[in-house]
């Protein structure tokens, strides 16, 4: 079992201005903090898509204009709970999902990118800054350790200062910029890609 102190994650946090084996990780021994990684089950996707509706409705946090019903998320969840290397995690707080990370394939069906993968994460409103994403962050880097994977990457709007200092945080650097390619009616938003290598 591997622990992580949440109040040490939440504090870096802060500073930044803002399945194997095991199946179920438990992230801190304060148990009035405790913060629980596991892998996520398909009763899941309500809790996953009420958290993701709230990035697309505050806005220049994903390239969605528009919220999502369970039903359109749930191939996106099907194609990842059938993968043994690319899962969704979520973070539980006192046994309700506060957050959840994905792992997924590059350009999926070609053979020479199958150790590369892309990573994606959102934290409900009302537990950001409490290290739910470092924890998060801590047991996908673990995780992708494990499963051989070489290469992780984020693909996010450069607006989304947040989750740019927690990939910065973890040592993820800037390898691309694609200027102002989202528009979110008439505001042009540039995406950016920042990538780790695993060593």
């Amino acid at each position: 079992m591997i622990y992580y102190d949440v109040d040490l994650l939440q504090n870096e946090s802060k500073k930044l201005l803002h399945l194997t084996k095991p199946l179920h990780r438990l992230v801190s021994s304060n148990m009035k903090n405790s913060v629980s990684i596991r892998q996520a089950t398909r009763g899941d996707l309500h809790r996953l898509t009420a958290i993701y509706n709230q990035a697309v409705e505050a806005g220049l946090r994903t390239a969605d204009t528009r919220t999502q019903t369970p039903i359109e998320r749930r191939k996106w969840l099907e194609n990842h709970l059938n993968s043994h290397r690319h899962p969704v995690f979520v973070a539980t707080v006192r046994e309700e999902i506060a957050g959840y990370l994905s792992i997924s394939p590059y350009r999926k069906g070609r053979e020479a990118l199958r150790f590369a993968v892309e990573i994606s994460y959102y934290i409900d409103f009302d537990h950001h800054r409490k290290g739910i994403g470092s924890a998060l962050m801590d047991h996908a880097l673990t995780f992708s350790k494990e499963k051989g994977l070489k290469t992780l990457f984020a693909i996010l709007l450069e607006t989304n200062t947040a989750s740019i200092a927690l990939l910065t945080k973890y040592g993820f650097e800037k390898w691309a910029r694609l200027p102002n390619i989202a528009d979110f009616g008439g505001i042009e938003i540039s995406q950016v890609y920042y990538g780790k290598r695993l060593k």
